[in-house]
Order: structure tokens, then sequence, then C-alpha cells
């Protein structure tokens, strides 16, 4: 399986604490590669691609031997106007998928916002729930609460479909992002959750009015997580966005090189999880980046 150097030094920020998930403890001396496995059909860039369950096992097993340190599996779309999906189609798309994997040797988290699906999921096998609500649909604080997974809270002003209607406002992007996530956080953990299990996402995409926001939460991610000692782990997804496509000019399937650079980035800015389509890639400029960072130290 490919892996890159690990460096504590990579940057100034202080190295999160490791992250209970699951079946696992993820540490973070080097950012962690999320592969994102959509079995949906209508997903913005690989919808029906992997809707095919022999297909999605397939792409999880090929994303492990290029280096994903976590599989993140989703049965719904989420992108703009996308339309939800019933409950007992999200479940078929996804519990047999986890059934299948659970022997993996890294951490499955599942995309979902759906209290049911959550306790499902874990049943299943599932280490980590991703919850673009950020756990405020009710019901979904229960569903997760006493079990060891870890939990992915994420910003989004909205809902998919609306969140990009007319134009979602903002005094200050990022302060109102970790606003938002601080809230959360103290919700989980006034309910019992330890922080230890908990990570966020200020959702580039997700409600954000303009290229411009997107970009100040990329320039200032340390700021958008809450504030701690030592910092929760902030996982970052750009891959092949609409806020790449707007400073490149080209479509979804046409960002490989820009979604890498964005989360070359997002690395240098601190983030500890990098959630993206094209792991192969990323692993490897991820080395590149790692080595140069290991010449510096070394002087």
């Amino acid at each position: 399986m490919a892996r890159y150097v690990s460096n504590a030094a990579f940057s100034s920020l202080p190295t999160p604490e490791p992250l209970q998930c699951g079946r696992f403890t993820l540490t973070f001396e080097r950012p962690l590669v999320m592969g994102i496995l959509n079995v949906t059909p209508d997903s913005f860039s690989d919808g029906g691609k992997f809707a095919m369950r022999g297909d999605a096992l397939r792409q999880a097993e090929r994303m492990m031997v290029d280096g994903a340190d976590i599989i993140d599996i989703g049965g719904e779309s989420t992108r703009p106007g996308a339309p939800p999906v019933p409950l007992d189609e999200e479940l078929e798309r996804v519990i047999p998928l986890i059934e299948q994997l659970r022997g993996a040797q890294v951490p499955l988290s599942v995309d979902t916002y759906k209290p049911e699906v959550m306790r499902h999921a874990l049943a299943a096998g599932a280490d980590l729930i991703n919850d673009i609500w950020g756990f405020r649909l009710p019901g979904a604080i229960d569903a997760v609460r006493d079990s060891q997974c870890g939990l992915c809270v994420m910003h989004m002003l909205g809902e998919p479909q609306t969140m990009q209607v007319g134009e979602p406002a903002y005094q200050d992007v990022v302060s109102e992002v970790r606003a938002f996530l601080e809230e959360r956080v103290a919700a989980l953990t006034q309910a019992g959750v330890a922080k230890r299990r908990i990570s966020v996402d200020p959702g580039f995409g997700f409600g954000k009015a303009t290229v411009e926001h997107n970009y100040a939460l990329l320039a200032h991610l340390p700021e958008t997580a809450p504030h701690g000692e030592p910092p929760f782990p902030i996982l970052a997804g750009m891959s092949r966005k609409s806020m790449l496509g707007a400073v490149t000019g080209r479509a979804a399937p046409e960002r490989l090189a820009a979604s890498i650079a964005a989360a070359v980035c997002a690395a240098e800015r601190g983030a500890a999880i990098l959630r993206v389509h094209d792991v192969a890639q990323t692993v490897d400029a991820l080395k590149v980046w790692a080595a140069m960072h290991d010449a510096t130290r070394r002087g």
C-alpha cells in the first residue's frame, strides 16, 4: 500500500489530537487521505460510476491500494439542488457495502445526515459518521452518542436543495463558520460525546455565497475550527468542486490538477484529513510535498 513520508514538522501549527474512530485511533503526524466512494446515480462528478455493488467494491479496493487512509461511503448526493433519497433506498445502497468492507484495514466512513442510516451503518461496522448537517437533525446525536465512532461535523448554510439559491449572506465567513462549529461541538460534548471523537469541516461549497467565501475559508483554514488545545482535526473537501471550476474554467471531470493543488494548499494550512476522488494522484502529490518539508527540516 502506497504511503508517504511522515514528518510532524510539516507545519508550525499544533498537531491535532488523535481521533477515536470506531475500531481505529487516527493520528495526524501527516494529513490523511479520505477516498470518496459515491454509490449514487447522480453525484456531481462521478454519479452512476459505482452504483453497482461490484463496481463499488472494486473501487474501494483500488483506493486502499492507492493509499487511502479512510473510505467515505455516500448513498445520497448532496450536490446543490439534489433531491433527498428515501431512507430505504439509501440503506440498500450503503449497508451491504459496509458489511462487505468491514474487514478492511482502514476506517469506513458513512456520509449521511439521517439518524436511522447512522444507526444501521454503525451496527453494520462503520467507524465514522460524516454529517453535512452537523448532527442538527432530531435524533442524530442520540444515534451516535453511545458508540465509539468518529464524527465529522460540517458547516452548511441552508440545505442541499436550496443552499446555493439566492445569496447566502455572511458578514465574516471565517468567524461565522467557526461559531457554528463551536456551537455544534458544544452540543455534542454536552450530550456526552468525547472530544476525542470529533473532527470538523468548514463545508467548502455548502451554502457559501461566493467563490471568495470558499477561498477565504481555505486561506484561513485553521481559524475555521473551534478553539482548543490541541486543535480539532479539520477535514477539507474541495475535490472537483465548483470553486475550482470558477478559477480554472474547467468542468468537474477536468479538475484533477486543481483538486490536487487545493489538497496541497489545505495540507499546508493544517488540514488533518483530505477528502478526495483521486486518491493515487493526491497521495503522490503529498509525497512530493512531504519530501520538500523533510529536506527543509534537515537543512
